[in-house]
């Protein structure tokens, strides 16, 4: 059985929508032989013209399902969700039936699986390097980092940070913002 912990930020969980989030994800509890536990954060901010943000985790013994949806109406976010979901767990559960067949894996499909999700071609797609680069990592600070990222037209940018002499990461955020990773 699926339990929920639902929170909103900037919004009041309704008794409607706390209903209607645990209707949607119940669905894909037809995927799992055992219990689980989800987390249903429902998020309201203010993206580019008022959007939602709806995000659902749920921790696995062998995997964490994580999915996070923007759109303007909650409650199309949260079927487009549960839609992520079952994409992911299809994709897993084609994964660790393969590496089963194959020999080369531990078998752990039935422990989280029951095996009713059917597989499709693009599911079946391996990840493959199409390209390698090596590069010496620069000292600089976060403000010349970004400056690097947007000249090279990247969405991110590895660097040494001068002052902790640690390796960096700077992005840009989907609201046109920047982020930073730190290594400890």
């Amino acid at each position: 059985m699926i339990k929920f912990n639902i929170r909103g930020e900037n919004i009041e969980v309704t008794p409607a929508i706390r209903e209607y989030v645990e209707n949607k994800i119940e669905k894909i509890e037809r995927y799992f032989s055992e219990g689980v536990d989800a987390n249903a954060n429902v998020n309201l901010k203010v993206y580019n013209g008022k959007q939602n943000k709806v995000e659902v985790t749920i921790p696995l013994k062998s995997v964490t399902l994580r999915a996070e949806e923007r759109h303007d109406d909650m409650y199309a976010a949260i079927d487009l969700i549960v839609d992520k979901l079952e994409r992911q767990i299809r994709k897993h559960k084609t994964k660790v039936n393969r590496k089963f067949r194959e020999g080369t894996g531990i078998y752990f499909a039935q422990e989280a699986f029951n095996g009713t999700a059917a597989t499709t071609a693009a599911e079946d797609e391996e990840f493959t390097v199409v390209r390698t680069k090596q590069f010496d990592l620069k000292p600089m600070d976060q403000e010349e980092a970004i400056l690097q990222m947007n000249l090279l037209g990247h969405d991110f940018f590895i660097y040494t940070d001068s002052e902790s002499d640690l390796t960096n990461i700077v992005y840009k955020r989907r609201d046109g913002k920047y982020g930073l990773i730190e290594t400890n």
